[in-house]
Parts: C-alpha cells; structure tokens; sequence
C-alpha cells in the first residue's frame, strides 16, 4: 500500500477509502431523503395496506439480492471494482424518476426494486474494494470510516426531506425528484477519483464460481447465524409505522430517522476502531444484544417519548453491527473470493429480508404490532446464544 495515499489523522485510511466514503454519503443522501418517506406515500397517497407494503419491501429486497452474488463473481473474475461501483451507483440513481411519477404500488415497487438492483450491484465490489486497499489490521476502522460517511448522508437525507416538506407539506412527489442531484454527484466521483487497486487474475488462477465449496466452515457458520438474526430484522419501515401509531406526527418522521442516523453515523466509526482493538467479535456481540433488547423495547412502547430514545439506541446498534460485520468476514474470506463472499453474504441477508417482511406484516395486521417486535427480538437473542458458541469454537481451534 501507498504510505502517500494514507491520511496522516486516521492511521491506515486511504485514498480509495475517503472517496468511497463521500460516494456513499451523496447516496445515501439520495437514498434517505425518500426512504422515509415511502411507507408514507404508499400508505397516505395511494392508500395502501400494511402487508402489501412488506410485500412490496421484502420483493424488492429479496429479489434484487440476487444481482449481489453476480456482482461480486463478476468483480472477482475480471479483477474489477470500480466500473461495476459506478453502474450500481448510477441504477440506483435512475430510479427516483420512477418513484416521483408511480400512480399507484405496482410502480413503486419497480422503482424499489431497480434501487436495491443498483445497490446489489455495486455493494459486494464496494467492499472488496475497500478491503483490496486496507492493511488486514485497520479493517475495521477502514468500514467504519465508510459505514460513518454513508450514514452521515441518512443524516441529511432526512433533514433536508423535513425541512422541504416543512415547506411545501405533503409533496412527496418533489422531495423523489430533487433526491437524483446527490446520486449523480456520487457516480461523478466513482468515475474521477476511485482507483482499481485489483489487477486481472494472472493465467491459469482459479477462477471464482458460485459454490460454498470455496469457503470453510468459519464463513458458513457465520452465514448461517446472521441468516437466523436477518428473518427477524423486518424492513424498517414498520419502526416508521411504529412510530407514527404511538403518535409521532408524519412530519416528524423524517427528523425521528434523523436523528436514528446521526447517531448511527456518530458510533460506526468509533465501533471500527475499539473492533480493531478489543476484537471485532465482542463488537458484534454487543450488538446483537443490543438489537434484541431494542426490538423488545419497540414492542412495549406506547409513547413518542419511548420510540424516540428506541430509535437512538437502534442507531448505535447499526453503529456496532454493519461495517464491523464487513470487517470480520474479510478475515474469514479467501483472498481470491473476497467479492464473492462479500456478494454472498449480501444476497442471503436480502433474501431473508422478503420471509422477514412478510413475517412482520402478517403478524402486524392478524396478531398485533407487538407481535412483529416480540419476534424480531427473539430471533436476535437466538443469533446472540449461538455466535457465543461459534466464538467460543472459533478460540478453541487456534
């Protein structure tokens, strides 16, 4: 690695991994100034259900997670990270003029599902990138960074989209439409700043394929606990609904997730860096608790009080969860398969993500709301129980 390309603040950051990180602020900046606001839309606007908005999310998340796996097999084989970045940045960015003109859920849902195309495209060589151009003991401050950028865009997305709407309530309609001008700033800088640091794969090395047999039981086991923890982890879109049944105001759903982001933002990057430190495996732990004492939490709450403090606490979770699972994988990942796994990883987290959607509508609307709480909390306290035992397995080896 380039000493040069370094930042003298954060020891072991470079290049490659600031400018990924302002790309995903820009798209998440894109990406939440409307996320928020859709449930809203589909359900206020268009006058749809609560199981046909899980439906709606656990499609277009399950089945654009497929196109994850691809593009991590594809990165891997030709030895290329960024131009599959820039068209994943770009897809996505091509979808906000669907959801600005949809007339009604079935447009919606296309445009949904064309976001989360591009984001499977570009997520799996993202991260391979980063890990391509990261020291294996800066991991995971390296994810942070990028985790604390991204969701430093969830911070203004909300904002900007609270104070528009402030402006000009209810019109949800341009809030999609302004929200293409961050996405097509993030595909600028993938195209002018990112640089490959992935060379072809020399003649007659083993070419990646789309089989487990590449991978030990480490990543397998570890596969399996988060797939256990992803069917409980419903789309955040029933916090939303949540939030607005214990008498949170609709406009004050984009400053709620605000402030969810912030602190989100706030702790990814401090998480990578105790990770590196105390061991990425404590972090996870911690937030695997976390999450299951949070969702028992929004199950009780009655009150906008009570989801506002759950909201910040679900914040820190994500902080000591998402880059440093990333951070973990790549030392369980063979070097050769490193966009594969990560494409793997990504496409079972999203195809769970339609069971526990339409999961947690159905027990919303035939049980109660609670009920998709209680769940998503039990599932948790399940992964925790056996990433203690595989830990423990894992110490025992060495």
């Amino acid at each position: 690695m380039n000493p040069h390309n370094r930042l003298p603040a954060i020891r072991g950051i470079n290049r490659n991994v600031v400018v990924t990180g302002f790309v995903s602020f820009f798209m998440d900046f894109s990406s939440e100034m409307i996320y928020p606001l859709i449930p809203l839309f589909l359900s206020s606007v268009l006058g749809v259900n609560k199981s046909v908005i899980g439906l709606i999310e656990g499609i277009a998340e399950s089945t654009a997670s497929i196109v994850k796996v691809f593009s991590g097999w594809v990165s891997d084989r030709i030895g290329n990270r960024k131009w599959l970045m820039a068209a994943g940045y770009g897809i996505a960015t091509l979808s906000r003029p669907i959801m600005a003109t949809a007339g009604g859920w079935p447009q919606v849902m296309t445009a949904r599902f064309v976001d989360r195309t591009g984001k499977g495209l570009r997520g799996a060589p993202r991260d391979a990138l980063i890990a391509d151009s990261t020291e294996p003991r800066y991991l995971g401050r390296a994810f942070g960074l990028q985790k604390a950028m991204d969701t430093f865009g969830a911070v203004v997305g909300p904002l900007t989209a609270y104070l528009l709407l402030k402006v000009l309530p209810n019109d949800y309609r341009l809030i999609f439409w302004l929200s293409i001008i961050p996405g097509t700033i993030a595909v600028l800088l993938i195209v002018l700043f990112i640089r490959d640091r992935k060379t072809s794969p020399p003649e007659g090395a083993k070419r990646p394929v789309f089989t487990l047999s590449a991978f030990d039981w480490r990543y397998k086991t570890f596969m399996l606990i988060m797939t256990i923890f992803a069917i409980g982890n419903s789309s955040d879109v029933f916090l939303i609904l949540r939030a607005g049944q214990t008498g949170v105001p609709a406009g004050m759903i984009p400053l709620i997730y605000l402030c969810f982001n912030l602190v989100y933002s706030l702790s990814a990057l401090p998480a990578g860096l105790i990770a590196d430190r105390v061991g990425k495996k404590k972090v996870l732990l911690t937030g695997l608790v976390l999450f299951a004492v949070v969702y028992f939490g929004f199950a009780r709450a009655t009150s906008p009080g009570a989801v506002w403090t759950l909201f910040g606490i679900y914040g820190l979770f994500m902080g000591l969860s998402e880059g440093i699972q990333k951070a973990f994988l790549t030392t369980i990942l063979p070097p050769d398969f490193k966009a594969t796994g990560y494409g793997l990883y990504h496409t079972l987290s999203g195809l769970t993500m339609f069971p526990a959607s339409l999961i947690g509508g159905l027990l919303w609307d035939r049980i109660s709301p609670s009920a998709t709480f209680y769940f998503g909390s039990v599932m948790a306290a399940i992964s925790a129980l056996l990433f203690v035992i595989y830990s423990a397995v894992l110490q025992g080896r060495r």
